[in-house]
């Protein structure tokens, strides 16, 4: 690991123990040339995946651009910060376990609505509305529809009053 201070590729980890959301390893790091220290922060991937786009071009996957979409969605909701990581990490596990390397971002997209889902409704809605690119204020109404017939969906139908 580079030192943030000196440039040097020859740190040592003094100190190593797994970060708060559980699926990183925090590591506290010195430099034996300059004395700096820096702590970094190390995630297991199982495998590169690609991202192929609607246009056909293919990308590196980026985790911070799925935590950003995700966070955009849940943007001013009581979302608890621990429970959004793990919901993140288990999107990526599911990407990386199915066993291809080139995932398209429509498959990428489907995951974080379902994930959406069953955390938090208006999140979901939100992320659907730019996903799936509504038009239109008819779009939202067929979707909370589709919300309000799911089972257990804590929208109420008009019907059910």
């Amino acid at each position: 690991m580079r030192c943030p201070y000196c440039g040097s590729l020859d740190s040592q980890v003094k100190d190593s123990r797994p970060a708060e959301d559980g699926a990183a390893i925090r590591r506290r790091r010195v430099c034996p040339d300059c004395s700096g220290r820096f702590t970094t922060f190390e995630r297991i991937q199982l495998r590169e995946l690609t991202v192929a786009k609607k246009s056909g071009r293919k990308v590196p996957f980026e985790r911070d651009k799925l935590a950003r979409s995700v966070h955009t969605a849940l943007r001013k909701r009581s979302a608890d910060p621990e429970r959004v990581e793990r919901m993140i990490s288990g999107i990526i596990r599911r990407l990386e376990s199915s066993g291809e390397a080139e995932v398209s971002s429509n498959d990428i997209g489907l995951l974080v609505m379902e994930a959406l889902r069953g955390f938090d409704d208006v999140a979901y809605v939100r992320f659907a509305s730019v996903y799936r690119d509504f038009r239109e204020a008819g779009d939202f109404g067929a979707l909370l529809e589709e919300l309000a017939d799911s089972p257990a969906s804590p929208i109420p139908r008009e019907d059910d009053n």
